[in-house]
Formats: C-alpha cells, sequence, structure tokens
C-alpha cells in the first residue's frame, strides 16, 4: 500500500515520531569517530583536521560520506564536523535506531550538500536539498525533504524547513526557498498480528508546527 501523501506544508513543520516505537542510538554520542580520507591536514594546537577525498566517517552506527570532512574538538572533548559533498553532489548521513524487542530494524538516512553533526547538542542537519528517510527493515516507510533538514538524536524530532530562515552568515543561509514534502506512513502496532491489514491512511501520524530549528542551523 502507498503511503500517504501530504499536502506541502509553508515555513517549518516539525515531526516528532513520538508514538514510533524505535529512538536513535543513543549510545552513538559516546563513540569514537573513525576517519578514512585521502588526504589529512591536521591543526595540534587550534584541535582542527580537514579530512579530503572520499571521506567516509563511522560513529557507533552512524555513518557519513563526502568529499571533504571540517572536525574540530571543543575544551570539553565534544566533536563537530561538517561534511562537504563534491560539486553537484550531495553527502550522505546513515543512523540506525533502537527498537523494541521483536519489532523490526530501523534505520535514518538523508542526503544534503552539507551534513554538520553537533556532538554537544547531537544534532544532524542536512543542509540545502536535503532529504530525510525512514526505513522499517528494506521498506520505506517516511520520506522528507526541505531547504535545512535538523534531526536531534536525543529528542527524535525532525525539524523540516522549505524557507531560508537560517541566520544570515551560515552555511544554511544560502539554501533556496522551497516548499517541505513529507510522505508519513501510518504507525505499526507492535501488538498487531503478522500479516494484519495496514492501518488507514488516516491514522497516520500528524505533524505539529514548531518555531525553532532545535538547535540553530548548521
Amino acid at each position: 500500500m502507498r503511503p500517504r501523501l501530504f499536502p506541502t506544508f509553508l515555513l517549518l513543520a516539525s515531526l516528532a515520531f513520538a508514538t514510533a516505537p524505535a529512538h536513535a542510538e543513543k549510545a552513538d554520542r559516546n563513540k569514537p569517530m573513525n576517519i578514512e580520507a585521502d588526504a589529512l591536514r591536521h591543526d595540534e594546537l587550534k584541535q582542527t583536521s580537514v579530512f579530503t577525498g572520499r571521506v567516509v566517517v563511522t560513529k557507533g552506527t552512524i555513518v557519513l560520506r563526502g568529499t571533504r570532512l571540517d572536525v574540530r574538538q571543543d575544551p570539553d572533548g565534544f566533536q563537530y564536523g561538517t561534511m562537504i559533498a563534491e560539486s553537484g553532489k550531495r553527502a550522505f548521513f546513515r543512523q540506525k535506531r533502537d527498537t523494541a524487542p521483536g519489532m523490526p530494524d530501523e534505520f535514518v538516512e538523508g542526503e544534503g550538500e552539507v551534513i554538520e553533526y553537533d556532538g554537544r547538542a547531537d544534532l544532524v542537519r542536512l543542509i540545502r536539498r536535503a532529504e530525510l528517510r525512514r526505513y522499517r527493515e528494506a521498506t520505506l516507510t517516511d520520506e522528507m525533504a526541505g531547504a535545512l533538514i535538523v534531526y536531534n538524536n536525543t529528542t527524535d524530532v525532525f525539524t523540516v524547513d522549505g524557507q531560508k530562515t537560517a541566520p544570515a552568515g551560515s552555511a544554511a543561509a544560502a539554501a533556496p526557498g522551497s516548499r517541505v514534502r513529507a510522505v508519513l506512513s501510518p504507525k505499526e502496532s507492535a501488538s498487531a498480528p503478522a500479516g494484519a491489514a495496514p492501518a488507514p491512511a488516516g491514522t497516520a501520524p500528524a505533524l505539529r508546527r514548531s518555531n525553532e530549528l532545535g538547535g540553530g542551523a548548521k
């Protein structure tokens, strides 16, 4: 059955999968960041590193791919990364979600010309031509697109912005204005018997408005 297509929305739409039986892998935040690239430039004094060429990052279940990664570490040890895609392409993000025992594995993945990871706030920001998708095993269940998508790993809130609402001078400020698009599937009940008929389209999770991006622009 094709997931229900919601009408497009102006400005901000905040998607909280509060009723879903899965959450982001909370342990990922404390895992080491492993990076592979063709070249590295490290500044020990500033605690910054620049990786270039076929960059692949893994941090627990988190995977990031792009052509350039700028990494810095603050005095408290929190890491921040900015992944930039090759010209004309988009960087890639993927993370496994915690699921209840007996429930199918779920994953969140997305793309954007720039992807930022904020270790202190535990946020991922997808900037420009941004898309975010949720999979149950190999089945696409939810999909959204906009100029800026912010994924809060702690609260499992997805904030999608279709307009130029980021502060001037930030990477997201250059994102072209557009409309938010979302496709959401009905929630799968943990108690539903295998092979049960899918819920009617009208029972899909509701969207709620938000006036914040949950952590600022990338």
